[in-house]
This record gives structure tokens, C-alpha cells and sequence, in this order.
């Protein structure tokens, strides 16, 4: 029972930080300019991905008896990653933009990274879920670290 409660307790994390990412990859689309129309179609893609998986999570709390997490994170540093890229949207350039974006990123990569370690808690059976999901989110990450190499 424990190795249920502990994959509850990872995918629940999972859906946290997919919902931060939701929030500033949102934020980011409705501050940003029309001559940022690229990046707000990226943003867009990308937010939708975490959309995405944070009801495939949920979907696998629920077959495991458990209650989905609705929120954000309340506090750390993912959260403080997300907050940092939110303050970011007004009025400062592309590549400050991505370069905060990446950080977000950064931080969700982490915890896909630490889910997936051996002795992260999650049960075995998830961990295609979780890497083929990991898969998006860091092609996301290098795509805006690409983006952000590039701008000037």
C-alpha cells in the first residue's frame, strides 16, 4: 500500500508542476505582444501539452483510489521559478523572456528527472507515462533554449 500512496504522492507533484507551467506559459501568451506572435504560438503548444498531462495524471491518481491535486505548488522552488518568469511579462525583451521561460522549464524538467529516479517512489507501471511525458517537456526546453540562444 505504501508504493500506492508514494506514486499518489509523485504523480500529484507531477500535476502541481504542470499546473504552474499552465499558469505562466498562460500569463506569458496573454502579456505578450503581436510581434511576439511566435512565441505566443509555441507558449500556447506547450501549455496545452501540460493540459494534457495533468488530466492523463489525474486520470491515473484517480485508478489508484486517490484525490487529484487542483492547484499549483504553494511553495518552493518550482513555484518561486514560475512566479520569477509571471514578473517577467512586462515590458522587457525576447530574450529576457526566454531566458526566465527556460528557467520555468528548468524546473519542471527537474521534476520529471527526480520522478523517474529508481528510488523516487513512483511505481514501475508509470514510468513509460512519465518518460514519454518527460519526452514533450524537454523538447519544449530546448526548443525556447534554442530560441533564446538566437535572440539578440
Amino acid at each position: 500500500m505504501e508504493t500506492v500512496e508514494k506514486s499518489i504522492e509523485v504523480l500529484n507533484d507531477l500535476i502541481e508542476i504542470n499546473n504552474d507551467r499552465i499558469a505562466g506559459f498562460a500569463h506569458a501568451v496573454k502579456d505578450l505582444g503581436d510581434d511576439n506572435l511566435d512565441l505566443k504560438v509555441l507558449f500556447q503548444r506547450i501549455r496545452e501539452e501540460s493540459c494534457y498531462n495533468v488530466e492523463e495524471l489525474e486520470e491515473l491518481v484517480k485508478q489508484n483510489g486517490g484525490e487529484a491535486e487542483t492547484g499549483t505548488s504553494g511553495s518552493g522552488a518550482i513555484h518561486r521559478a514560475w512566479l520569477d518568469v509571471k514578473a517577467t511579462f512586462s515590458g522587457h525583451d525576447r530574450k529576457s523572456i526566454l531566458e526566465e521561460c527556460e528557467r520555468g522549464e528548468d524546473a519542471i524538467k527537474k521534476a520529471y528527472q527526480e520522478a523517474l529516479f529508481p528510488d523516487g517512489g513512483l511505481s514501475p507501471e508509470y514510468a513509460g507515462i512519465i518518460a514519454r511525458q518527460q519526452e514533450g517537456i524537454i523538447a519544449g526546453h530546448d526548443q525556447i533554449r534554442a530560441l533564446r540562444d538566437n535572440a539578440v
